[in-house]
């Protein structure tokens, strides 16, 4: 089973325990990135002007930069991302509507400091029809990513 794990990171979290997780399991990596940067106050939630609201309370696509080579040939992604409004942020969304995701297995994990995993997984469903989700949870520390892993 060749596995990817695809991860966005707004501040470095969820890149750092993606990467030590893809040397420990050996799979392939694949940071989602905005083609547009987010800076500090892009994803300021407490200002109601700031990027990552307007992108989240407006349903936007936000345009992903580059793009997974042979996504065809992985059988599991496990997705990484910060909770934004209890689920995935947008930019992940538009990561996902550009691929096939038939007969895939999806695993999801948050990096959020103060939410749960909050309807993650409902919410990210749609935007990965055909794939089976199965399971999402909010890690904290590289062990906890390991364990839950190693549960799938």
């Amino acid at each position: 089973m060749k596995t990817l794990i695809a991860y966005f990171s707004a501040e470095g979290n969820t890149a750092a325990l993606a990467e030590k997780l893809a040397k420990e399991i050996i799979a392939d990596t694949f940071e989602i990135r905005p083609q547009k940067p987010y800076t500090k106050a892009d994803i300021n939630w407490k200002n109601p002007m700031s990027r990552c609201n307007k992108e989240k309370f407006g349903k936007k696509d936000v345009p992903v930069e580059g793009t997974v080579e042979h996504f065809d040939n992985y059988d599991e992604v496990l997705i990484g991302f910060p909770i934004w409004y209890g689920c995935a942020p947008n930019v992940v969304n538009t990561f996902c509507k550009a691929y096939d995701w038939t007969g895939k297995k999806v695993a999801l994990f948050a990096t959020s400091g103060g939410s749960g995993i909050g309807k993650s997984k409902e919410k990210l469903q749609p935007y990965v029809n055909g794939a089976e989700i199965l399971d999402a949870v909010r890690v904290g520390d590289i062990d906890e990513l390991k364990d839950w892993v190693k549960s799938l």
